[in-house]
């Protein structure tokens, strides 16, 4: 069934301070109010991934406050790339 709004993926990769500053569960909480499913996991070399799958704006709306980040946090760089939602996510989790 097409609902006529464009789903979407967001695959961003969150630079700076990022981890230890509770940017993951930021991520999460942000994500569930959106109504976003996928991930988020701190990387081994200090940054975070963050896998969303959405509608467009909300995706867009999403993206605008992982730039911003928790007040702990300073977020020096977003990488994303933008494709077409797969629907794999039942939830929005973090994963280790």
């Amino acid at each position: 069934m097409n609902t006529g709004v464009e789903r979407a993926r967001l695959e961003a990769r969150v630079k700076g301070e990022v981890q230890g500053v509770g940017y993951r569960f930021f991520a999460q909480r942000r994500a569930s109010a959106l109504g976003l499913r996928g991930y988020t996991r701190n990387l081994r070399d200090g940054s975070v991934e963050v896998v969303a799958e959405g509608p467009r704006a909300a995706l867009n709306s999403y993206l605008d406050q992982l730039r911003r980040g928790p007040s702990a946090a300073e977020v020096s760089e977003v990488e994303t790339t933008w494709d077409a939602a797969t629907g794999e996510f039942s939830g929005f989790r973090i994963r280790q």
